[in-house]
């Protein structure tokens, strides 16, 4: 008997409806949700942000180390990053799918149940989206949602001279698991009877394969009485990502090698792929940590704090985007990091 139900069998409606039935609404501003034209949503006075990401099969994810809960729940998570990195919550989530017939329906269900996991650890309801066929494997396109007042939302473009530099969590971790997934991938095609060599990569593996947003770092500024002077999160690299807010905050910034937050692990597997540990977090990627500003007069309201690290201080714009080495020189930064277009 077959455990593989083709999605001919339902049809569209069909599936749709299978999902619905699987979706728990729990936010006050989402009215309505799967199963109307459009989703109903009250703002509450206060202002949206609306973030969205495309990922294709082939580009952004490798199914042949990426199993399907996990890319649900890393998709989902990326695009609850970008809310977060507004200094809002994420409160709703759109998600359409373009998928070929070489799926079943329990793969589905795998990916939706990899969704709906992310959105009930982060207090997200699934509130509609699209299904299509496809010829070229599996597309996913979300939509995240999110609600903050209008003095409470943090953009990129407002660092100021002076303002110290942090960032969440370490770096570097996820692209050096996908380098390890990369290797065995490598591996199992030159000789398909060897077992990946896996063991004691658990850290960098999971920051790539299930990373987290850091909704608890905005919960905490909160705690701390900080409302940052610029943000955004680390999906293409530290150094694009600094460059994003040096180019939109029209300043320049300067940040220290020794003070990048590192793990072990990270450093070790970056070191035994002959990779300066700096280098995976500069320009890897993925690490969807927070990086953001704060005016000098609150350091002492982040001092101590395990989770966030000070690495470096907002300049004027003359003088660029630096890091000063671990002996005290000077080293331009480049933003290396992901491109879309460049890296394939």
């Amino acid at each position: 008997m077959s455990d593989r139900t083709e999605l001919k069998e339902l049809g569209e409606f069909g599936l749709i409806d299978k999902i619905k039935k699987a979706v728990t609404i729990s936010n006050k501003t989402t009215i309505t949700g799967i199963g109307d034209d459009c989703a109903i949503l009250d703002s509450k006075g206060q202002q949206i942000v609306v973030t969205s990401d495309m990922l294709n099969e082939g580009v952004h994810f490798d199914l042949g180390y990426t199993p399907l809960k996990h890319l649900g729940y890393k998709a989902a998570v990326v695009n609850f990053s970008d809310v977060l990195a507004m200094n809002a919550l994420p409160s709703q989530l759109l998600v359409s799918i373009g998928i070929s017939n070489r799926f079943s329906l329990e793969a589905v269900d795998e990916l939706y149940a990899g969704l709906l996991k992310a959105c009930e650890l982060y207090n997200v309801d699934l509130v509609g989206g699209d299904t299509t066929s496809s010829i070229n494997g599996l597309t996913l396109s979300l939509t995240a949602i999110g609600f903050q007042d209008a003095d409470k939302i943090v953009k990129r473009s407002t660092a100021g001279e002076g303002d110290l530099i942090c960032v969440s969590g370490d770096l570097g971790g996820a692209y050096m698991g996908l380098q390890i997934l990369e290797r065995e991938k490598a591996v199992f095609k030159g000789s398909p009877d060897v077992q990946p060599d896996l063991d004691g990569f658990d850290y960098i593996l999971e920051r790539q394969l299930k990373p987290e947003a850091r909704k608890d770092v905005i919960i905490e500024l909160v705690k701390r009485e900080i409302l940052p002077s610029s943000m955004i999160d680390i999906s293409d690299g530290l150094a694009s990502e600094l460059f994003h807010i040096a180019t939109d905050s029209n300043v320049g910034c300067t940040i220290y090698a020794d003070k990048l937050p590192i793990d072990p692990m990270t450093s070790t597997v970056a070191q035994d792929f002959k990779m300066p540990p700096e280098t995976a977090a500069l320009n890897g990627g993925e690490d969807y940590e927070l990086l953001f500003t704060i005016k000098q007069a609150d350091y002492e309201k982040v001092k101590g704090w395990r989770e966030v690290t000070v690495i470096g201080h907002i300049t004027d714009k003359a003088e660029g985007v630096n890091m000063v080495g671990s002996v005290g020189s000077i080293i331009k930064l480049n933003a290396q990091g992901w491109d879309a277009f460049l890296s394939k």
